[in-house]
């Protein structure tokens, strides 16, 4: 039996940034200091928060905040005394001034991200980023949607903008572990040795503690979750599983077991409006391969037009649609209503 390497890698939880999806972006301030408290206590040394879709997310397009992002960020900040606090901004929704805010907040990590084939539109920001003194990510979206190869072109484009870290983005859930592995496997043979490089995984395929074992195996040095698994579509990679997992492989992750255990059972679950579950619609998801965001709003065109919202998400896969296009499924569900 061949025995697996140690590992040792950085985890960024994203529960109040990927989790608002699910609870529409309804997170209260005390649930962000709740969560973020509890979560700094296990030993996550970054605690991702703002709206779902990142840094000025809060709209119509998207789905309007129930408070502004920057309290939700106070509360965090207030309630951590060892995790660094970190956003996401996507260039065109968030603005470089917003880092500004943020950083007085005590905003220590940007996010920046883009679709996976538009890594120049982040430039501006990640270099904005470097000048507060922040440490930069550049996240490349829906990275299932491009080949290894021209991931890697995309990711130097982020690198060389001042990127520390490029994260391979799985938005839509949509890869296989061998998916997984290979983006990652080529972004750590083609970036400069400096640069880091992480996953972030969706759970639409039941895949996303496997491919985030496969990218750690494949040289991953950073990883996201989400306790109980809060996050768009199906989920994301559920914190909780993934600690226990690398603990039983003998990898230093510097968290807790137990208590992210408890993380998840005792403070997540009861703000959840429900379990993250892979129902027809969530499969459909990651087999079609459409942003995990757009379950939510799939659901409510589907039941106001009545249409099946697998047909709506299998139109918009074919479509190829992306993020920032959440117009197209009401005009898609028109369609097919009139079809039938």
């Amino acid at each position: 039996m061949t025995s697996i390497p140690p590992r040792a890698y950085r985890l960024t939880d994203s529960t109040l940034r990927d989790g608002s999806h699910a609870l529409r972006h309804q997170f209260t301030p005390e649930q962000a200091a709740s969560i973020a408290g509890a979560l700094d206590a296990a030993g996550v040394p970054v605690i991702e928060v703002s709206h779902g879709d990142g840094l000025g997310g809060s709209s119509f397009n998207y789905g309007f905040s129930r408070v502004d992002e920057r309290e939700l960020l106070r509360a965090a900040a207030g309630a951590v005394t060892r995790a660094k606090l970190a956003v996401l901004l996507i260039p065109g929704i968030g603005l470089a001034r917003d880092l500004e805010d943020v950083r007085q907040i005590g905003v220590s990590v940007a996010r920046v991200a883009t679709h996976c084939t538009e890594a120049d539109i982040s430039v501006q920001h990640l270099r904005r980023a470097r000048d507060l003194g922040m440490e930069t990510v550049g996240f490349l979206m829906m990275s299932h949607m491009v080949e290894p190869a021209g991931l890697l072109a995309q990711a130097r484009i982020m690198e060389d903008a001042g990127a520390h870290t490029v994260y391979v983005v799985d938005s839509a859930g949509a890869m296989t572990t061998h998916d997984a592995r290979a983006r990652v496997a080529e972004l750590k043979s083609g970036l400069r040795a400096g640069t880091r490089v992480g996953i972030h995984a969706h759970n639409n395929l039941s895949l996303a503690v496997a491919n985030t074992i496969g990218a750690l195996e494949e040289g991953a040095d950073h990883v996201d979750g989400c306790s109980r698994g809060l996050g768009a579509g199906a989920g994301n990679c559920p914190t909780e599983v993934l600690i226990a997992v690398s603990d039983k492989l003998g990898w230093a992750t510097g968290v807790n077991p137990l208590r992210i255990m408890d993380v998840a059972e005792d403070v997540v679950r009861p703000v959840m409006p429900r379990e993250q579950i892979i129902d027809r619609p969530a499969l459909t998801l990651g087999y079609a391969g459409v942003y995990s965001s757009f379950l939510l709003h799939t659901e409510r065109a589907a039941a106001r037009f009545g249409v099946d919202p697998r047909e709506i998400l299998l139109e918009l896969g074919r479509r190829k649609v992306v993020g920032g296009q959440e117009d197209m499924i009401v005009d898609v569900a028109m369609e097919l209503a009139r079809r039938a």
